[in-house]
């Protein structure tokens, strides 16, 4: 019998996924081995949401956003018996070894799988960009092109009334979302989880800016930045100091849900089909509890748990030239 691959998205949505899920299939097919889509991510392994898939089942998907195959998060799959039911339902439909693709959790359901007997490779997709051994995850290109465009159009109004936005985007542990569409964008401060901030230091940075002739100032907060002691609400946080300290008007931009949609760029093309082409050569090679990634341009893969043990660093060079190009 020819074997049979399964492959699922989960967790949040990022672009580029359809891309991804394109090649897994058209690449097992070009392996002689037979593709299954699994709907809803582990939620529908446990419900059995499974079909085979064809080359024609991904046709004109790679320009698109979100997944074909859906997402949900699944309670019931943190259980054993959960597992065991996602488990039933692979040997069920003969499936030899599972894709999964997508951020910190999906992965970490892929490695309880792979502890469980289930052969697995994993694809890092997450916009926030959180997942070491790779140096950059499906969908980020995409996100971070999305806060900027955004971020073009607010410093229009932001000069045009003279004030102050705080502009809130994703990252609940990372802060590249936040790093490179402030940097590429041209923000004033920029703040994040992993780097301590002096909010005095942001209001005299405004206060030099606005003597300087500047009549506007663009603020980037990470969403997951705790400011004085708040980590449910950081912009709020920082809007308040600053108009306590400064005087100065502000408003908040959260950009929210925003960042997950719309066309993968060119880069977050290239990735997904070059991460998921070798993630079933992989599979075709017998190698599997890996995950792969791309650093420094090639494509490498890591063992799964290793993988996931490690921190992704934020890139503190680019944090530098941030602060150097924003200051007056």
């Amino acid at each position: 019998m020819k074997k049979r691959i399964g492959v699922l998205t989960s967790g949040g949505d990022a672009p580029g996924m359809n891309a991804a899920i394109r090649t897994v299939v058209r690449t097992a097919i070009s392996y002689n081995m037979e593709p299954y889509g699994i709907y809803r991510g582990y939620q529908g392994l446990i419900n059995n949401e499974i079909e085979p898939l064809c080359s024609a089942s991904v046709s004109g998907i790679i320009q698109r956003g979100g997944t074909i195959l859906k997402s949900a998060r699944s309670q019931e799959f943190k259980d054993k018996e959960g597992r065991a039911a996602a488990i039933a339902n692979l040997e069920k439909h003969k499936i030899d070894a599972l894709v999964v693709i997508g951020g910190d959790g999906s992965l970490t359901g892929a490695l309880a799988l792979q502890k469980e007997g289930v052969p697995v490779v994993g694809i890092p997709a997450t916009i926030d960009n959180d997942i070491a051994c790779t140096d950059f995850t499906i969908g980020f290109d995409t996100a971070v092109n999305t806060v900027m465009e955004s971020v073009n159009k607010i410093r229009d109004t932001a000069s045009s009334h003279e004030r102050i936005y705080i502009v809130e985007v994703m990252g609940r542990r990372s802060g590249y979302i936040a790093l490179y569409s402030g940097l590429a964008g041209g923000a004033d401060s920029i703040i994040v989880p992993e780097v301590p901030h002096n909010l005095d230091q942001v209001c005299e940075k405004i206060q030099k800016a606005y003597r300087a002739g500047k009549n506007h100032n663009i603020i980037m907060v990470a969403e997951g930045a705790q400011v004085n002691g708040d980590q449910t609400n950081p912009s709020v946080a920082v809007s308040k100091y600053i108009q306590e300290k400064t005087g100065m008007e502000t408003r908040i931009v959260i950009l929210g849900a925003i960042q997950r949609g719309g066309a993968p760029t060119v880069n977050d093309r290239l990735l997904s089909s070059r991460l998921a082409y070798h993630a079933v050569s992989l599979i075709h090679q017998g190698k599997t509890g890996r995950m792969v990634g791309e650093v420094d341009k090639a494509v490498k893969s890591w063992e799964l748990e290793y993988a996931l043990a490690q921190d992704q660093k934020l890139d503190m060079e680019y944090y530098h030239l941030a602060n150097i190009l924003s200051s007056i």
